[in-house]
């Protein structure tokens, strides 16, 4: 899959970016003109500032203020699937600084449903956390029913990901015509899918994305777009992007329905892969609205994007990148001026034994691990589980298959995470980065 990155508008704007083949903008693109007037006025329950720019990089320090509390940036958001952290509740996760977090519309769409969550009153009130929430269109999960993850678009080098038969315990065997080659039918209107959970037809478009994510009541919502595999030739992207755009569009203009009533943001995205001409175009479209990679390729790519957000039109737009956040990448991002970055990194490493550390990952699994008495996973981090059991507990915890393990690990790396992001706060505010 091609990695994404959000740019950001308040209500009245559109929060993100992701790319066409012209760098210029064609006359037939809409642009701010085309939607209402009053979708660009200012508001006092949404809006992005930028407080502190370096000197030494595009790196800044800001913060998103939504009606369900304010986001410091540059900020890690945490990825709750199914509106549900792996392995921790969410006052926990409050209590180790996570202040956004990331869930699934194609999950929740599935299950419990958008319409339960509405008539519970909206994600907030259905999980019991009032503080704010991100949804994705579901785009990105559709898609991978057709080329698999990142790491299998990557490996099959654009090749449709083929269903396998996976036998599991006392379940029938895994459907074959819910993955692969026949998993998804794009059409200018919509997508058509099938259900991982029951097997019937989904028809997922760019209005019903943004009713369901209305539904679910989150603060920042994002527009359903079409994610083609790694490895795609150019002609084939530059028409993916084009789709894209105009499916945005749609979006936008279904957002603005009644924007002033639900009070949530939308993103836009900038598309067009690796391809510089794709995404410059892509980032002047999605500007005018106003509305997965390896790392190396990753940083080569905000090197020279990133700029493109560095005038003064721009700068006030919140820029968030999709679903890449480990550390190597959240150093460069944030000098390259990425404000938020989602990812599962750290709840993921932590369901297998894995720690994030000042001085890089350990394996608590590991043999050496079960006579550290005392030792604490990290002599830096303040968090509850380090304050309270050293690595010989966690490595025993581990070893014994105990539950516990999977939350005392995941409390420390979600800490660990957000206690990084401050660290970085301010070090672009000491001139240091």
């Amino acid at each position: 899959m091609q990695s994404k990155l959000a740019v950001g508008k308040k209500l009245h704007e559109v929060l993100s970016p992701r790319a066409r083949s012209l760098t210029s903008i064609s006359k037939n693109d809409p642009t701010a003109s085309d939607f209402p007037p009053w979708a660009y006025t200012p508001n006092d329950y949404f809006r992005f500032e930028v407080l502190h720019q370096s000197t030494k990089s595009l790196a800044r320090v800001g913060r998103i203020i939504t009606p369900h509390g304010v986001i410091d940036t540059p900020g890690f958001v945490a990825v709750g699937t199914n509106a549900a952290l792996k392995a921790l509740d969410f006052p926990a996760a409050d209590d180790a600084g996570q202040q956004l977090v990331f869930s699934n519309t194609y999950h929740l769409m599935l299950h419990p449903g958008a319409d339960i969550i509405r008539d519970a009153g909206g994600i907030h009130k259905f999980t019991g956390r009032d503080n704010p929430f991100i949804t994705d269109s579901g785009g990105f999960q559709v898609f991978s029913l057709a080329y698999g993850s990142v790491k299998e678009s990557l490996e099959s080098k654009g090749e449709l990901k083929r269903a396998t038969q996976r036998k599991k315990i006392n379940k029938p065997y895994w459907r074959s015509d819910l993955t692969g080659k026949n998993a998804v039918k794009v059409t200018e209107d919509h997508v058509i899918f099938k259900s991982y959970r029951d097997g019937s037809q989904v028809v997922l478009s760019p209005e019903s994305s943004i009713q369901a994510q209305k539904d679910i009541g989150a603060d920042i919502i994002i527009p359903l777009d079409e994610l083609p595999p790694h490895h795609i030739d150019r002609e084939a992207l530059a028409a993916s992007v084009d789709r894209s755009h105009r499916w945005e569009v749609r979006s936008l203009r279904e957002h603005l329905k009644d924007s002033r009533d639900r009070k949530q943001a939308i993103f836009c995205v900038v598309h067009g892969g690796t391809d510089v001409e794709l995404r410059t175009k892509s980032i002047d479209l999605v500007m005018q609205l106003e509305a997965r990679n390896g790392r190396e390729e990753l940083k080569d790519l905000l090197n020279w994007m990133m700029p493109l957000f560095n005038i003064e039109e721009r700068r006030g737009k919140c820029r968030h990148l999709l679903g890449i956040a480990d550390i190597d990448s959240i150093h460069h991002a944030v000098k390259s001026g990425i404000d938020t970055m989602d990812s599962s990194y750290p709840t993921k490493l932590a369901r297998h034994g894995t720690l994030l550390t000042t001085d890089g990952l350990i394996r608590i699994k590991r043999g050496h691990m079960a006579k550290s008495y005392g030792v604490k996973i990290d002599p830096e981090c303040q968090c509850s589980t380090c304050t309270h059991y050293d690595r010989a507990y966690l490595c025993h915890l581990f070893k014994a298959n105990e539950p516990v393990a999977l939350r005392l690990a995941t409390v420390h790396n979600i800490h660990f995470m957000n206690n990084l992001m401050s660290k970085l706060r301010a070090d672009i505010i000491d001139g240091k980065l």
